[in-house]
């Protein structure tokens, strides 16, 4: 059961667990250190004997706290927390509950005053529980015995701010839940999560007031959409576009306000197709779809906390399988806009899929901009490692606001290099283009194709594959897929487009 989060004044419980915070030097608040009294001084001795120095993370417990009937006493160190920022408070919500995941029955997390100028206690409290909210997260659908027993029953933040922290975390919330949804269906096997499932799941954000539309194959063909049906031709599995408005802006003279787009790469399985994978790690492949998965889990964040904007989400759902009738390398396909590709990689197939995609998009829609997501490409993974997602961008504007906000949310990007050079490796006698560049760049000649296809609307592209899936462990995210880009993407809406 997901967690059960609560808020409350600040006043000290008398049972279940406590968890309290001490800034730097180990120096405890009021309320704890009217504990400490309690307790005959049993914490300070603990302070001073474990030269505790209450730096961020660090964390000590007592046990059956003598002269109380408190079940344990955590004292968690926050660092300065006058210069706490709101994604610190997150990962100190994180943990606090990983300190306290196998404990059972009711914990309460007290939060006293932090004097901080720049985050509110409330705002402070609420991304506690956002952080213990997402840290709670686990992927255990499929385990039939030895899944995770015990944990909190209840876990409620004690705060003076407890109104303020009640009306942040509505939204907060909304947003952890679409992360959430990105890392369940990024954790799906694909055998489960087929181009049809995962459209059937799409269209279940209709009971959040989402339009949602899928397109079959046969309309996707009279579309002339063969870029993307070139990829999932030799499988069983029917590819899909799944279209998902949420119109959440007032009329303004009698027209809609110009929407917004995202658009995900949602390659089901990749098993790269004719130019075949290694085996070893091909497992992964059904992470493929990270970038689908984030674009589906911002829209139930937008459609959950109501945002007051038009955005559009586009998805495009194939499997990549080698098959008689799988596409072969050097075929030729003509794209949606009608530029021809030659295909000389088969797992070069994300492109194809975002390239009709992104098409679509921008002819239907006219959006601001456009911003996709995409597992696309290992060169990504070697030049940034797994802390940035690798941003190409034909806009600088929205590059900067994806920058700061990046930084701000713990989603971080770093912009790459796209110019002429990189756009000419893609050329080829044969057609308008190919689907790869060559040895070198490879990830900024992804970029060029891609951009063929945005016809000059703004446009940023994100290439998430070393962030989305298989991402490290960290304090508020526990599991192989981490739901990254829901987060980043909810507040660059919130910050400047609303």
């Amino acid at each position: 059961m997901p967690l059960t989060i609560n808020f409350a004044s600040d006043k000290l419980p008398e049972k279940g667990t406590l968890i309290i915070t001490a800034t730097d030097g180990g120096k405890l608040g009021a309320l704890g250190k009217e504990l400490d009294k309690k307790t005959g001084g049993a914490i300070g001795k603990a302070i001073k004997i474990k030269k505790f120095e209450g730096k961020p993370a660090s964390m000590f417990a007592l046990l059956a706290p003598a002269k109380t009937d408190l079940d344990r006493i955590v004292v968690l160190g926050v660092g300065d927390g006058g210069k706490l920022s709101a994604l610190d408070a997150e990962k100190m919500g994180g943990t606090a509950l990983g300190a306290v995941e196998k404990a059972d029955g009711a914990v309460t997390f007290l939060l006293e005053p932090m004097g901080n100028e720049n985050v509110a206690d409330g705002e402070i409290a609420a991304r506690a529980a956002t952080g213990a909210l997402l840290r709670d997260y686990k992927f255990e659908t499929y385990k039939t015995k030895n899944k995770t027993k015990g944990g909190p029953s209840k876990f409620t933040i004690a705060t003076k701010a407890s109104a303020a922290a009640k009306k942040s975390f509505a939204e907060l919330k909304a947003v952890a839940e679409g992360t959430i949804l990105a890392r369940d269906l990024v954790n799906e096997p694909s055998n489960i999560l087929t181009p049809p499932e995962f459209a059937k799941r799409a269209k279940a954000l209709t009971k959040l007031g989402v339009k949602v539309e899928v397109l079959s194959e046969a309309q996707m063909k009279k579309l002339g959409m063969g870029s993307l049906l070139g990829v999932g031709q030799g499988s069983v599995q029917p590819s899909q576009m799944v279209i998902m408005q949420w119109n959440g802006a007032p009329q303004a003279k009698g027209k809609s306000k110009k929407p917004v787009a995202f658009i995900g790469k949602g390659v089901c399985f990749d098993t790269g197709g004719i130019s075949i994978k290694p085996s070893a790690g091909m497992e992964d492949m059904k992470g493929d779809m990270g970038g689908a998965a984030a674009v589906t889990g911002l829209m139930h964040a937008l459609a959950s906390r109501k945002a007051k904007v038009n955005a559009i989400g586009v998805l495009g759902l194939v499997e990549n399988m080698p098959d008689g009738n799988a596409q072969r390398p050097g075929d030729i396909v003509t794209s949606m806009s009608g530029q021809t590709i030659e295909v000389l990689n088969t797992d070069a197939e994300g492109r194809l899929v975002l390239a009709d995609a992104l098409w679509y998009t921008q002819k239907r829609f006219k959006p601001q901009f456009m911003i996709d997501l995409a597992t696309l490409t290992g060169a990504i993974m070697i030049a940034l490692g797994q802390d940035y997602a690798g941003m190409f961008a034909s806009d600088d504007k929205l590059a900067e606001q994806l920058d700061s906000i990046g930084k701000a949310e713990g989603e971080q990007v770093w912009r790459m290099p796209m110019n002429d050079n990189f756009d000419k490796m893609i050329n080829t006698p044969n057609a308008d283009m190919k689907n790869i560049g060559g040895r070198y760049a490879g990830s900024s000649t992804a970029a060029q194709f891609l951009k063929r296809f945005t016809n000059d609307v703004p446009w940023v592209h994100l290439d998430i594959a070393g962030t989305a899936m298989g991402s490290p462990k960290s304090s508020t995210s526990r599991t192989w897929a981490s739901g990254y880009g829901v987060r980043l993407l909810d507040r660059l809406v919130k910050a400047h487009y609303e």
